[in-house]
């Protein structure tokens, strides 16, 4: 899969800007993995500079969109820890929960809480970490060749990366066991029919459909739409008398927004708004 050029890259000595580039296109941040060779595994480094970037857009009001994906035949077949933090000499109680605290789950966090829409665009296999950082995206959009494993049952291990509370959110808890017991493999259309993803696409088309869906989120009223995911991520944990108070507090903070205001003279007027994701 193609993205535009990479404009943010750092000085020459440092690999991490060549291994996730990103580039800002018509509003959209592309956040796009590029280790094709290991399909893609991400390494602490290069998990800082995604989550970097996600916060990047957060703060920046001319991105008003995020696309993560990939280049070569897999999407991310999860971490790579060789090299990181913390890999050598002798592991004492609490180094393994403090890693994922640190890590993967800050990794997921990042998605859930951009102040942006984000969409994945899965390009293939997307595996451990890989698989929960698609499902933690707000759009999910894979090309029909991609696959989703729940890969940790395999290697003996516990989920991590915020998998045991995307899971059974996304598609109830009985579902959310069968893969995550088994570890099979998912294809694309039967991770659409569960609700994992949005729409599956020919892997030609992935581009153009992520482009399309991120330019209109982008034409959009970004605040609106910020607003919009922070209440249904926060419905999920909470009851129906906190989850209507932070609905009515959403509204009176977005009727403050030019954009809000561009949409109800629009109507009073009869005529398509123009939103300026402010």
């Amino acid at each position: 899969m193609s993205t535009p050029p990479d404009t943010s890259a750092g000085p020459a000595s440092d690999p991490v800007p060549s291994l996730i580039l990103h580039a800002t296109d018509n509003g959209v941040s592309w956040i796009t993995l590029n280790r094709p060779d290991v399909m893609n595994a991400l390494t602490w480094d290069q998990r800082e500079r995604v989550i970097g970037l996600l916060a990047e857009a957060s703060a920046d009001p001319d991105v008003r969109a995020v696309v993560i994906t990939a280049t070569g035949k897999g999407f991310c077949a999860g971490a790579d820890l060789r090299g990181g933090p913390g890999t050598g000499g002798e592991r004492i109680p609490g180094d393994v929960a403090r890693t994922i605290r640190l890590g993967a789950q800050r990794l997921i966090a990042a998605v859930l809480d951009c102040e942006k829409p984000v969409i994945a665009a899965v390009n293939g296999t997307a595996a451990g970490i890989g698989a929960h950082l698609a499902f933690a995206c707000d759009l999910v959009i894979a090309a029909e060749g991609a696959r989703f494993i729940e890969v940790f049952v395999r290697r003996g291990l516990v989920p991590d990366g915020g998998g045991a509370y995307l899971l059974p959110r996304l598609i109830g808890p009985q579902r959310a066991k069968e893969l995550m017991f088994f570890g099979d493999a998912l294809p694309a259309a039967d991770a659409e029919r569960l609700g994992l993803v949005n729409r599956v696409v020919p892997l030609a088309d992935l581009e153009k459909t992520a482009r399309d869906w991120a330019d209109r989120l982008a034409q959009g009223p970004t605040r609106a739409l910020t607003l919009t995911k922070q209440l249904v991520n926060a419905s999920l944990d909470t009851d129906r008398t906190t989850a209507f108070a932070a609905e009515a507090a959403a509204q009176e903070i977005n009727m403050t927004t030019r954009d809000a205001q561009e949409g109800v003279a629009s109507f009073v007027e009869r005529r398509t708004p123009r939103y300026e994701g402010r």
